[in-house]
């Protein structure tokens, strides 16, 4: 049994305008920052035995204070990249909709069959994070691990593992918020959700 929290980055610079933010490096904002020690604040005195991250500056710096706080390694791995938007890279819907109409109404009425063109398949962005977190529970397997991702990736994550499907991602867990908590159990191949976007900062 292996307790996973999994954490979306703190804000970005992107966030006002709501611009897809995939494989893009986009910096965090002031509040991204409190975010990033407000859960290095939750994490003090709390038993984690790993801290992991995407290789992403937004999700790298979100997890720095817990694995500082803790005395814990940082570790980083590529799986955890958020889905690549392709074109949709930077874009707000409605520039999509300009540029490129009817693949953003595919997108939108089915993101799994019909993802952004130019961009990754969201199952295989999926298969790529549940193996990294297979090798996790393989080499922890009675550990707590926090990790920092990704809106988009986790909430893949989330549907493949508990049997709902990746088409519905965006309607089941219509959203995460940033440096909120999501905690899931992994046991013997199965999948528990434990608690869904527990917000480590309340105010500013």
């Amino acid at each position: 049994m292996t307790d996973f929290v999994l954490v979306r980055h703190g804000e970005t610079e992107w966030h006002a305008e709501n611009r897809y933010a995939g494989r893009s490096d986009v910096q965090l904002t002031e509040r991204g920052h409190k975010q990033a020690a407000a859960l290095g604040a939750w994490a003090a005195g709390r038993q984690l035995d790993a801290v992991l991250s995407s290789p992403l500056s937004r999700a790298r710096l979100t997890a720095e204070p817990t694995a500082n706080g803790l005395g814990l390694p940082l570790r980083i791995d590529e799986r955890l990249r958020e889905v690549d938007f392709g074109h949709g890279e930077g874009l707000t819907r409605a520039e999509m909709r300009e540029r490129f109409p009817a693949e953003l109404a595919a997108f939108l009425t089915d993101p799994v069959a019909h993802h952004l063109p130019g961009g990754e398949d969201p199952a295989a962005a999926a298969a790529r994070a549940i193996a990294c977190l297979t090798d996790v529970e393989q080499d922890l397997p009675h550990g707590r691990v926090l990790v920092v991702a990704h809106s988009t990736l986790v909430r893949l994550v989330l549907c493949r593992l508990l049997g709902i499907p990746l088409a519905h991602y965006r309607q089941v867990f219509p959203k995460l918020d940033n440096g909120a908590l999501t905690e899931l159990r992994l046991q013997a191949g199965r999948a528990s959700l434990l608690r869904l976007n527990v917000p480590t900062l309340t105010t500013d």
